[in-house]
């Protein structure tokens, strides 16, 4: 029991009164404020399929000792049933982080989540050097850290498990450039969400450069500094397998790879084309359209709800179409 407490203390021991509420039913558990004195109250925190830490400063625990494991406590990690870790409203310093991140590897966590928090320092992560975690889902929404320009190394001793991530967000976070070489290392990621930061086109050709995210199929850029839809255009050209694109508004030749173009909510009063030749789904939904006049011989689902069409379009450009959402237009 006690590597177990080690390894949720390690990111989530915070001074305060209250401590861990389990939800039976659902498999999750809430900690709030975790100090020494309530050990007893994490252990209920075992059987849970989801645990949350929220509140507190970790700065105190930079010198918390933690030692190697023997070989009954690491049977004992991989016995969990805990499958996602929530942190928030914390203030991590990245050398507790580097330190005890490596218990990871010896249990079943596939997501790690950051919301509202500030990373503090660097992190010496020598020790993870080679070292397989899995993790394949990592968030991080509203955190504040040094910027990534001049991290590549601290990349590189984690790319053993960087390498095979499926799932990366950072959102919300004022995220200004993503490097080349960060691009590089995400050898196997399908999903990049970077909505709500402040990246601009510039940035995005760095980021996309030739070899960076090889194998990227879903991409998010919502609400980011962007202007020009054709550098836009140009700099996602080196993701050949990339399938589904957010974008406030579609710009000139997009990749011919493209199955999914979500829309909605970005203020269209019309589509231009060109679009995507080769779309199956096109939400356009929440804008304020009076007519779309598209032809696209693959769409199969098509999203027109919530505009201010009069009308019903005409379907006969949509030979495969199968969906077709319309309510909350102006259709008498």
């Amino acid at each position: 029991m006690n590597a177990a407490v080690l390894l949720l203390l390690g990111l989530g021991l915070v001074e305060a009164q209250r401590s861990c509420f389990f939800n039976r039913t659902e498999e999750h558990c809430v900690c709030y404020n975790l100090s020494q004195e309530s050990l007893s109250s994490i252990i209920q925190c075992l059987p849970a399929s989801v645990v949350e830490f929220r509140g507190g400063e970790l700065e105190r625990y930079i010198a918390f000792p933690i030692s190697d494991l023997d070989p009954s406590a690491i049977e004992m990690l991989g016995s969990l049933v805990i499958r996602k870790i929530i942190f928030g409203d914390l203030l991590v310093p990245e050398i507790l982080l580097a330190r005890v991140l490596k218990f990871f590897s010896y249990t079943q966590v596939q997501e790690l989540v950051f919301e509202n928090c500030v990373f503090q320092g660097r992190g010496d992560w020598d020790e993870m050097a080679g070292k397989d975690l899995p993790v394949l889902s990592l968030r991080f929404h509203n955190v504040t850290s040094a910027p990534l320009t001049g991290r590549e190394q601290d990349l590189s001793k984690l790319s053993s498990w960087l390498k095979v991530l499926e799932e990366l967000a950072v959102t919300g976070s004022h995220v200004t450039s993503l490097p080349c070489g960060v691009g590089m290392v995400f050898g196997a990621l399908r999903s990049l969400d970077v909505a709500r930061n402040s990246l601009g086109e510039q940035s995005l050709m760095g980021a996309f450069c030739e070899g960076a995210f090889p194998h990227l199929q879903v991409l998010s850029l919502r609400h980011n500094s962007l202007t020009s839809y054709h550098s836009v255009c140009e700099s996602v050209q080196p993701l050949r397998e990339l399938q589904h694109l957010d974008l406030p508004f579609p710009p000139c030749q997009w990749p011919v790879s493209l199955r999914i173009f979500n829309l909605s909510d970005t203020g269209l009063d019309k589509v231009l084309a060109p679009l995507p030749p080769n779309l199956e789904v096109l939400d356009v939904s929440c804008n304020r359209l009076r007519a779309v006049d598209i032809s696209l011989g693959s769409l199969k689902k098509l999203f027109l709800n919530q505009n201010m069409l009069q009308a019903v379009p005409s379907v006969t450009s949509y030979p495969m179409l199968d969906t077709l959402h319309l309510d909350n237009n102006s259709i008498t």
